[in-house]
């Protein structure tokens, strides 16, 4: 029993809803608001905590008014390591003395939520930098994701962090947008398993760590690939492409928190959409987390939509829709006494907020911290974190083309010429989110000598003095802030942004020179990360063009003419096209963002040390002109006639190996398959005909032969990761519930239908090696709550007996 002098919500034996109740109804009206937003400020171990620098736009306080508010709590404390340049130890420091004083010294001592970018690793100083998400998506590996987010999840908890903000599961629809480098490509099924597996190794079996699920939702489909642009979709695409990922994710791995998008559908803002933050995430889905802000999300409500009039009215559309936390800071959550006093929001309202909050609170377990120093330095860029972080990068090469010259052969040494702007910097390994190439929107410099670069990593197995190198260009001159509008001001008419990309090509006639003198040219072209067109690919730096940026392609065009045979590695947040060189080169290679690690990833699987056994997740379109594009598409999606630019030269889930595979002995299911709880179940060989041991990933597409709305050409449904040694034969078999042959019905359900199906297995969305086809029987079936969602892949060896 609880003591009459201990307020029952501090006994941690107390049942979880009776603590809220009780702490409740001892709270202000000043300490509820608190609980409904973040302070974004630079901490200091002394407790003299300060504004951020030139928030003023988001912080609509003095930093002696902050800190006076501080006593009434507050909600979440927004990236207190990730904010600054600040050494591990010291960050944690500062962040527990303010802890301390939330816990000991406020009236109700209620702890914040402490949250951090993590979408690419921990996003602070001394983090890991691991792949970007478009790369971990290229290994094809669940379970490998989710060991990238266990090791993120540690970093989190070393430094105190509560909650992350990652996974983005946007679908990628136009490769123009410049967070494609974000997402996990382009079927919304990958990008949901991907998803699951991130929020569960983040999260951890106890949820100490809260993944949050962004940008909910359609973010990906903005008009013109445009940063925040409207989202034009109606209810059965949004529920059967955008929304799949998030519901698959809050049911399969109780996913903590959710990000709504800055964008517009239909003129709603998903900021104030009751429809998709209340009836769709916790009445139909069964939602039990929390709803938090895109920062500034909710001042845009009435800054840049114009849906509100004032601060306080879009406070009460953002808390009325569903939202609980206002993020980085409290630009209108300030304002919510008077949006009650105007009658715009209830304190029912209020009251139901504040208790999901102080539940999450609760439930995180920080009411029974004490936030005291640990006494040793924080576990960081662990070898352990660093080994995955490799794997993860070799694991998402993918050769996209190869005319034999790959791997690089053993047989003597040859001379290679390493050229181009991204083999040797460091910020070319890495994606917006990660931690060095984020701080640039600052003019921040950060250490970057732990990023390994592929021009270190091809001379570690080849010998510096068989490896000369010469930049041949820049994209970029000089990293630096600068963008003339942030973010997206729709109103600044006569403002042209001049673009830093660089147009000097001075530095072309040496790398011919060297590429001359050489047996093999490398050639690294392709993006510079970065934030609001501090780079060329990232959030707010979106393309007009699939051109490689800046005079690459002049430069490539140098070294293609020397006639040495060329290899080009792209090191990318989106593909590019070549200007027409593909068929001129010996190999065509797409690297992503490679982490920390890129480079020695880069070295080896181009050296043959490593095999090569990622698969595209995003489409690699003909030109811009195709754009937007995706393998599941309509059938009518490529006009009459076909548009000649329409279409893919390397379509989604293809990539080359070093070894050849056959598929055989198809099993196909027994027809009808029951529509009620009927099974898919369909069984293959898989054989290594080669000559070396490799990895494929097998892959099911389905289509739907006739139905009563409109359905793409195929969609993936089940997927595998197959090693075999050389002479090797496995069996596969995917077992696909009926239920993932739903889709949005014209009444906005989720139904099944009866009626044929065409089974396609094969190594890619275009090259499909057996063929089957199905029947499902029985009524159109709405589907429950809990409907099946995912595949599984069986693999097993066969016996010599069976071989024969």
């Amino acid at each position: 029993m609880t003591s009459s002098s201990t307020p029952l919500y501090k006994d941690p034996a107390q049942p979880l809803a009776a603590r809220v109740d009780d702490l409740l109804g001892r709270m202000t009206l000043e300490e509820k608001i608190a609980q409904m937003h973040a302070f974004w400020l630079i901490l200091s171990e002394s407790g003299e905590h300060r504004v951020r620098p030139g928030e003023a736009f988001v912080v609509a306080s003095d930093a002696d008014s902050v800190l006076r508010r501080l006593a009434h709590g507050i909600g979440q404390i927004t990236r207190p390591l990730g904010t600054h340049s600040v050494e591990a130890g010291s960050g944690l420091r500062a962040l527990n003395k303010l802890q301390r004083y939330l816990r000991n010294e406020t009236r109700l001592g209620i702890p914040a939520i402490s949250h951090e970018e993590c979408l690419a690793g921990m996003m602070t100083r001394d983090g890991t930098l691991f792949p970007s998400p478009l790369a971990l998506g290229a290994t094809w590996n669940p379970a490998l994701v989710e060991e990238v987010a266990a090791k993120i999840g540690f970093e989190c908890r070393e430094l105190g962090c509560q909650q992350g903000l990652a996974p983005v599961l946007d679908v990628s629809r136009d490769v123009r947008w410049g967070r494609t480098e974000e997402t996990f490509g382009e079927d919304p099924y990958l990008v949901g398993v991907m998803a699951t597996r991130y929020v569960r190794g983040l999260q951890g079996p106890r949820r100490d760590v809260l993944a949050t699920l962004k940008h909910y939702a359609g973010h990906s489909f903005s008009e013109g690939a445009r940063n925040h642009a409207p989202v034009h979709v109606g209810w059965r695409e949004l529920n059967d492409t955008f929304l799949l990922p998030f519901e698959m994710a809050v049911k399969q791995a109780n996913a903590g928190s959710v990000m709504p998008a800055y964008h517009d559908i239909d003129g709603e803002p998903a900021h104030c959409s009751r429809h998709l933050l209340t009836e769709v995430l916790r009445e139909q889905w069964g939602f039990d987390g929390l709803v938090v802000a895109d920062y500034v999300g909710v001042s845009l409500l009435y800054r840049h939509h114009a849906v509100a009039a004032d601060a306080a009215e879009a406070a009460a559309l953002a808390f009325n829709a569903g939202l609980d936390v206002e993020l980085p800071a409290d630009d209108c959550a300030q304002h919510l006494a008077e949006a009650i006093e105007r009658g715009l929001i209830s304190m029912t309202t209020v009251d139901r907020i504040v208790s999901r909050v102080l539940t999450e609170k609760f439930r995180l377990g920080l009411f029974e911290k004490t936030f005291e120093d640990p006494p040793a330095a924080p576990a960081l860029r662990t070898p352990e974190a660093v080994a995955t972080a490799l794997e993860a990068a070799r694991q998402a090469i993918v050769v996209l083309d190869n005319r034999g010259l790959l791997p690089l052969s053993p047989a003597g040494t040859p001379r290679i010429a390493v050229i181009g702007p991204t083999a040797d910097d460091p910020l070319a390994m890495l994606s917006g989110y990660s931690y060095p190439a984020h701080v640039v929107l600052h003019d921040q410099v950060e250490d970057t000598r732990h990023v390994v670069t592929p021009l270190q990593g091809l001379r570690a197995i080849h010998g510096a003095e068989n490896v000369r190198y010469a930049k041949g260009c820049s994209i970029i001159e000089v990293r630096k802030k600068g963008t003339p509008v942030f973010p997206g001001d729709v109103r600044a008419e006569g403002i042209q942004p001049s673009s830093p990309v660089s147009l000097r090509t001075d530095q072309i006639p040496e790398a011919v020179d060297v590429a001359r003198d050489a047996d093999v040219a490398i050639v690294f072209v392709g993006d510079l990360a970065g934030l609001f067109q501090t780079g060329t690919v990232g959030e707010g730096s979106d393309a007009d063009s699939l051109d490689l940026p800046g005079v690459q392609q002049q430069l490539l065009d140098a070294v293609v003419d020397t006639g040495t045979p060329t290899v080009v590695v792209l090191t990318s947040g989106r593909p590019y096209n070549l200007g027409g060189l593909e068929d001129r080169i010996a190999a065509f290679v797409m690297a992503f963002a490679g982490g920390q690690q890129g480079g020695t990833a880069i070295a080896e699987v181009l050296s043959g040390r490593a095999e090569a056994t990622g698969r595209l997740t995003v489409s690699v379109p003909h030109s811009v002109g195709a754009m937007p594009y995706y393998y599941n598409h309509k059938f009518k999606s490529g006009g009459t006639p076909i548009a000649l630019h329409f279409g893919s030269r390397y379509p989604f889930g293809h990539g080359l190996g070093y070894t050849r595979f056959e598929y055989r002995n198809l099993e196909a299911p027994a027809s009808p398959i029951p529509i009620e709880d009927g099974e898919i179940v369909i069984s293959f060989d898989v054989a290594n005909t080669g000559s070396r041991k490799g990895a494929e990933i097998p892959q099911l597409y389905v289509r739907d032969r006739l139905a009563s709305v409109v359905r793409p050409v195929r969609e993936l449904k089940a997927f595998g990761r197959v090693v075999l040694d050389v002479g090797e034969v496995l069996r596969v078999t995917f077992r696909v519930p009926v239920d993932m042959l739903s889709f949005t019905g014209m009444a906005g359900a989720r139904i099944v239908e009866p009626g044929r199906f065409e089974l396609g297995i094969g190594a890619s969305s275009a090259d499909i090696r057996l063929r089957a086809e199905i029947d499902v029987a029985g009524s159109t079936r709405t589907l429950e709550q809990n409907w099946r969602m995912e595949s599984s892949c069986e693999i097993r060896p066969l016996s010599p007996a069976t071989l024969l």
